[in-house]
This record gives C-alpha cells, sequence and structure tokens, in this order.
C-alpha cells in the first residue's frame, strides 16, 4: 500500500546547504523518512551556484508530470525562496509552497507564524493548511516579501556569511550601524496611481510581509493578502533623531512619525537622478527606475495553524 502511494505523489525538495547553522542539513534524513511515511516520495534538489531552478521547473512542466507532486518545499532564507518563486511564476506553476526556514533572517517565513523547530516544520508542510499570499514584481524581477532602496540596503550582501551564521541576525544590526556615518540623503520621486510624492530619504522599502532585516513590525500594516504593498520611506532628519525613530521602529510606532512615508499602494514608479542599491528579498536587486506591480493571490504558502504558539 505504501510502495503504491510513494508512486502516486512526490514532494519537490529544494534546499541551499549554505543557509543558517546546519540545522537542516543535520536533519534531512528525518525530514525524508517523515514524507515517506506520509506517503509521498522526495526529490531533492541541492540549490548551489551551479543550480537552475527555472530549468526544473520547465523540464517538469514540459514533461506533464506537474501532477504527480503534491508541493514544492523550500528551505534556505528568504533568498532561496525568491529564487524558487521567481521559477515558479516565469513556469507558471501553480503546486502549493512549504518553507523551511533554514536561513538568518527567514523575514517571510515568520509571518506564516512558521516554527524554527525541525518536527513542527514536516508537520505544517504535510497540513492542509494552506494561505494565499500575494508577490510583487519589481521591472522583471518577482519578490516574496521586501524590495529595499537606498545606501544601506546591502547591507546583507556586505555581511560576511559565517558571521550572519554564527550570530543571525544581530550580524546585519552590527554592519547597519558601521554605515550611519556614510548617510547621506536621496532624491527619489514615487508615482502612485494617486498621487506624486518627491521626497529627500535615507533608505525606503517596499513590503509584501511585515518584517524586514530581522525587524518585525518594518511594516506593521501589511497584509500578504490584501493585494497592495506597502511603502515605507525614512526622510531626511538629524542624526541625532535617528536614535528615537529606532526605538519607533522595534515598537511597530514608526509609521505616524513625521519622519516616515507610508502609504498602500497596487502599484507604483520610484525614479531618481542616481541609480541608488537595490535589494529584493535580500539579494542584489534592479536598477533604476523601479516598476512596481502586485500579483494577486499568486502562491498558496503552508501556514500554521492561527492558534499555534512560536
Amino acid at each position: 500500500m505504501q510502495v503504491n502511494n510513494l508512486i502516486r505523489k512526490k514532494i519537490l525538495l529544494v534546499y541551499n546547504p549554505n543557509s543558517g547553522n546546519g540545522l537542516f542539513i543535520n536533519n534531512l534524513d528525518y525530514i525524508i523518512s517523515r514524507c515517506q511515511k506520509a506517503g509521498y516520495r522526495v526529490i531533492p534538489l541541492r540549490a548551489t551556484g551551479d543550480f537552475s531552478m527555472d530549468e526544473v521547473f520547465r523540464e517538469i512542466k514540459e514533461s506533464g508530470r506537474l501532477s504527480e507532486y503534491r508541493e514544492v518545499i523550500a528551505a534556505g532564507g528568504d533568498g532561496t525562496i525568491n529564487i524558487c518563486v521567481n521559477a515558479m511564476v516565469k513556469n507558471d506553476i501553480h503546486m502549493p509552497l512549504a518553507i523551511f526556514p533554514a536561513g538568518t533572517a527567514n523575514d517571510f517565513a515568520q509571518y506564516f507564524n512558521l516554527s524554527d523547530d525541525i518536527e513542527k516544520m514536516v508537520d505544517i508542510a504535510l497540513s492542509d493548511n494552506l494561505v494565499a499570499a500575494d508577490i510583487g514584481k519589481v521591472n522583471d524581477k518577482y519578490f516574496i516579501n521586501v524590495a529595499a532602496i537606498g545606501p544601506v540596503v546591502d547591507v546583507s550582501q556586505k555581511t560576511d556569511p559565517t558571521l550572519k551564521n554564527t550570530i543571525g541576525i544581530f550580524a546585519y544590526y552590527l554592519k547597519g550601524l558601521t554605515e550611519i556615518h556614510n548617510l547621506k540623503p536621496k532624491k527619489v520621486v514615487i508615482t502612485t496611481p494617486g498621487r506624486v510624492y518627491r521626497e529627500k530619504m535615507y533608505f525606503m522599502v517596499v513590503m509584501n510581509g511585515t518584517s524586514a532585516g530581522g525587524f518585525r513590525n518594518l511594516s506593521p500594516s501589511s497584509d500578504v493578502g490584501d493585494g497592495k504593498l506597502d511603502v515605507v520611506l525614512f526622510r531626511n532628519m538629524n542624526i541625532f533623531e535617528m536614535p528615537a525613530l529606532f526605538i519607533k521602529i522595534l515598537q511597530g510606532k514608526h509609521p505616524s512619525s513625521k519622519r516616515v512615508l507610508h502609504l498602500q499602494t497596487n502599484s507604483l514608479k520610484i525614479e531618481s537622478e542616481e541609480n541608488l542599491p537595490t535589494d529584493i528579498d535580500g539579494e542584489h536587486g534592479e536598477a533604476f527606475p523601479l516598476e512596481f506591480t502586485v500579483i494577486e493571490k499568486r502562491l498558496k504558502v503552508f501556514a500554521a495553524p492561527a492558534d499555534a504558539k512560536e
């Protein structure tokens, strides 16, 4: 009976061996065992630099075997999830997505109340509790959680991977502190369907989720299923005002600050005289100008039950 079940359905398991502190790799056999006992054949794929997720999904689609798969499990940080989702969208793949938060900050996973306990991860992946989620698009790339713009948004790219894996999200904070003396406000023009904003800013984020870089309340009003993106822009300010604003960010109270522009929209365009650094889900982003749209409820994501505790 179990052999027939294994032949009937598969789970595509995509994992980044370089993410996090080894929790996932050390439990790979346990994960495969649990899935097999539930009646599914696991197809593991090691996502490294020489690996093309796009080609994998294209091959599955063209082979006519898409119906053989129950879901995709993506294990890694937001960057790994981003690569997986981009490949899914480009190849018109609509399989449910299970996220195993095995990266440093795991911001998108936090929105769905996903545990860092490996047993609970598998429980959720083998459940039927699915949540519909939007994804954002900026120019030719898709993002699950955040697109960031400004002089300091490349913090995660500059942070040593070993340091990130050792001390986690605090590595981002430490690196960010070293950039404060280099901060200079930049001029941007933001065009939405209803209004044009001309601002001087230090940095800004266009959010689908609620947290970024480990800041859980960076966009406290975001809803991944509302068909809108939340824009949070940090305006030009005196450096001595920054500590108080930082505390408000930790508390999720900053959107009401006069030093912050906050708006919700389903599309926008951002222009600047300079080609400012950009970041998409922790990886290098697109070049200016930036045009954003939302693809509503494009993903089906396995989430923890509403009454689950972290």
